[in-house]
């Protein structure tokens, strides 16, 4: 005798897409991947030099280091964009979406550690980044107007204009101008640990969610459940 067994489908939620990631936030991140991959390579050999020039007009120290300052501007132009459009940017960009100050914020945050100690399932569902994820980008943050700092005192050092000097020339007179080097040569290995976390997390979220967010660095378009959607917007009534 056959027996019958009835299945029910589970409605999926309706998807929509959001335009997320303005373009000077997408800007401002390629401009910091890029410079900050170059800086690193071309930081790494002024500390160490791992290329021997044969030619007698090789200059290889001077390229490195010619590089290594234009690209450093580079970073800086898009620290201070982004600083911008955190005051001039969305709801998702704005500084208000950083700094953990609602109690949906500090929960999305627990949530997050909860995913990433293996206690939840699911990460948290966010529209654009979540709490803890933001709390890291701050960080990081700290750690990029101390290394364009650090590297504009140390520029200062060899240029000796009179608006570094007026700057950041006061710098050197409270802090040794070798602790200073040191630090700037430290961070870029927090760079670099950072880089690793933020690739695998994003990687591991996007294929969680399903919810296009490493295309979204590109595009701006992330693709999120309606309710989240009609949800934030009646938290920001």
């Amino acid at each position: 005798m056959a027996t019958s067994i009835k299945t029910h489908d589970v409605e999926q939620p309706e998807i929509v897409p959001v335009y997320v990631w303005q373009w000077p936030v997408r800007i401002a991140h390629w401009m910091m991947v890029l410079s900050l991959t170059v800086l690193t390579v071309t930081g790494f050999y002024m500390h160490h030099p791992f290329l021997v020039a044969t030619g007698s007009k090789a200059w290889v120290m001077g390229t490195a280091r010619f590089v290594h300052e234009l690209f450093g501007f580079i970073l800086i132009a898009a620290v201070l964009l982004r600083l911008y459009w955190f005051f001039a940017g969305n709801k998702w960009a704005h500084w208000h979406a950083w700094v953990p100050l609602k109690r949906e914020q500090w929960r999305s945050m627990y949530s997050m550690v909860l995913y990433y100690t293996y206690r939840r399932r699911e990460p948290f569902p966010e529209i654009g980044h979540n709490s803890l994820a933001t709390a890291s980008y701050l960080g990081i943050g700290f750690f990029l107007v101390v290394e364009c700092v650090t590297g504009l005192v140390l520029f200062s050092v060899v240029r000796g204009s009179r608006w570094l000097t007026l700057l950041v020339g006061w710098i050197p007179r409270i802090v040794d101008i070798q602790y200073i080097r040191a630090t700037h040569y430290f961070v870029m290995f927090i760079f670099m640990a950072f880089l690793i976390h933020h690739v695998y997390s994003a990687v591991l979220v996007s294929m969680e969610q399903k919810n296009g967010l490493m295309e979204s660095i590109f595009t701006g378009w992330k693709f999120v459940r309606k309710d989240l959607v009609e949800q934030e917007r009646e938290n920001t009534r």
